[in-house]
């Protein structure tokens, strides 16, 4: 009986009884400690069940609360009944009730045999720490702390300003170096006794007390007075994410923990019915043993915080979007945005696509409904054309329509008829190239034959919301690729203009168009952009194009 356990219980009861017993039946014995806040209709028939193994006990219960002595407290219970009533245990290892051993307790049992003088804990010096959380590190050990972290909040933050403010502090107790570590430890026999009968101990206790998460230092310090020979490293695999909470394994995580070879996990999930069944009905292996490795899995949850804090490049979490000036790649691929040549040339979208490829949708965005290339209802995704559904949010409409069509180029119209909530939205998105002319809704009204004051009222309207759309292009903030024509600049040689559009979409390309949209007849379409003017509204995006531009010679 070289092997004995502490366990720290509070939940999931049918679980910790379950380890217990296999812990038990293969001659360790346990001690576990229960939270004195669970309840007695759920404490009676755990303890009960378990009183009559003769290799399990209960020990005297504390209400425990996160980050607070209380934590320790329990411990010390736990390893004082165990050393008291075991005394052939001369490893002693703090498990949770949400721990599962991964190999045969042969196998850790030998491990130690092997390393009778060891203690595993983790115990590293406050300067080489890099996981705490909030920045108290050696603050921990200098200020108090009488207020619960996650119960009083305001209080513990206003407490720990106020002793910053006025430069108050505590001394360290002579003797002791402030180490952190994990919680989850396996001390020796000697190691643990010197701790808990050293004739300081009263005065260790009371300093530690007010120290902010004691159960991560109390017993990593003062192993480090006592111990001849520290292994400074956990047997119990723990995982946390960038919060500094516990990673919960599932069933799906069988093969992994498998490869970390480590002896203990935790923390696992209460109905993790194949973990259970698989580890706890393990044989021992007749292989040479194998030294706990968790760094074979290290990367992937390194991976697995990296995405949880970053995300996925242009897959965004409807449940937590990213803040107005989050200045990342907002989707996952390159797409081309157009603005007015449609307006300029009837049957521009099928030129486009045959020319780069791809998709080439219409106006994504426009009042009715999604234009969709080929007249689609439903794009890929299950993405709708229904403008409500669109409209709720456009940018995540939008942003998950390039997620479902990724591998395919996607192209799509814009112009100042359209929906504009999402303008914004594209001018600061570095995978989009924005190509537009300006005023081209001039060429389109110019060809409508209704009443000339609701065409100058709808060429208001247009240039204003145009306008807005410039300034948009132009800000400081802009991370697409842009590139803007006034109408006049356009028509002034519209092959080199195309021609450069298709490269920006393309690459440098040195064949030449052979083949473009034929312009519309813009015969007395000077006349036009002057008859605005006269009837007071000045076309300013469309350029300087003089009233006998258009007419027959």
């Amino acid at each position: 009986m070289t092997l004995g356990f502490v366990m720290l219980v509070h939940t999931a009861f049918d679980r910790a009884a379950q380890v217990a017993r296999y812990w038990a039946a293969r001659g360790c014995p346990v001690v576990i400690h229960v939270d004195k806040a669970v309840r007695p209709k759920d404490y009676k028939p755990f303890a009960e069940a378990l009183r009559p193994d003769p290799n399990i006990r209960f020990c005297k219960r504390v209400s425990v609360e996160w980050g607070t002595w209380s934590l320790v407290e329990a411990t010390q219970n736990g390893a004082q009944a165990l050393l008291r009533n075991y005394p052939d245990v001369r490893h002693v290892y703090l498990a949770s009730g949400a721990c599962l051993p991964l190999r045969p307790v042969e196998e850790l049992r030998a491990y130690l045999d092997d390393r009778p003088d060891t203690d595993f804990i983790e115990s590293v010096t406050t300067d080489e720490v890099t996981w705490t959380i909030d920045g108290l590190e050696m603050e921990r050990f200098t200020l108090r702390f009488p207020f619960s972290w996650r119960k009083q909040r305001r209080l513990f933050d206003g407490y720990v300003d106020l002793q910053r403010k006025l430069g108050l502090g505590r001394k360290v107790p002579d003797g002791i170096s402030p180490h952190l570590g994990s919680q989850w430890w396996c001390l020796t026999r000697s190691t643990l006794e010197a701790i808990l009968q050293a004739p300081d101990r009263e005065q260790m206790d009371r300093y530690f007390r007010h120290v902010w998460i004691p159960d991560e230092a109390y017993f990593q310090t003062l192993a480090r007075r006592y111990s001849g020979r520290i292994e400074s490293r956990s047997l119990t695999l723990s995982k946390f994410d960038v919060q500094g909470k516990p990673h919960i394994f599932y069933d799906d995580h069988l093969q992994l923990l498998q490869r970390s070879d480590c002896f203990v996990a935790r923390k696992i999930w209460p109905r993790a019915n194949r973990l259970y069944d698989t580890f706890l009905g393990q044989a021992p292996d007749a292989a040479p043993r194998k030294e706990p490795n968790p760094a074979r899995i290290d990367r992937l949850f390194s991976r697995s915080n990296l995405r949880r804090a970053e995300g996925r490049t242009g897959l965004i979490s409807q449940g937590r979007l990213p803040a107005p000036h989050w200045d990342g790649t907002r989707t996952c691929a390159a797409y081309a945005v157009f603005s007015g040549f449609d307006d300029i040339y009837g049957d521009f979208d099928m030129w486009l696509a045959r020319r780069i490829g791809g998709r080439v949708h219409g106006h994504l965005f426009h009042p009715a409904r999604a234009e969709f290339a080929g007249g689609e209802r439903v794009a890929n995704g299950c993405i709708s054309d229904n403008a409500t559904l669109r409209d709720y949010r456009p940018e995540q409409f939008l942003t998950n329509l390039l997620w479902a069509t990724r591998g395919e180029r996607q192209s799509f119209q814009f112009g100042p008829g359209d929906i504009q909530d999402v303008r914004d939205f594209l001018a600061r998105d570095p995978n989009a190239t924005i190509v537009a002319v300006t005023g081209a809704w001039a060429v389109r009204l110019f060809r409508d034959q209704r009443d000339f004051s609701a065409i100058r009222s709808e060429a208001a309207s247009l240039q204003k919301t145009e306008l807005a759309f410039i300034q948009n292009l132009r800000a400081t903030s802009t991370k697409a690729r842009v590139t803007v024509w006034s109408l006049s600049e356009f028509l002034e040689n519209p092959m080199e203009r195309l021609q450069h559009m298709v490269e920006l979409i393309m690459g440098h390309d040195p064949r030449r168009l052979t083949e473009v949209p034929e312009l519309p007849d813009l015969t007395g379409f000077g006349r036009f952009l002057q008859t605005l003017r006269n009837e007071g509204m000045k076309p300013v995006t469309t350029g300087d194009i003089p009233p006998e531009y258009g007419e027959r010679q």
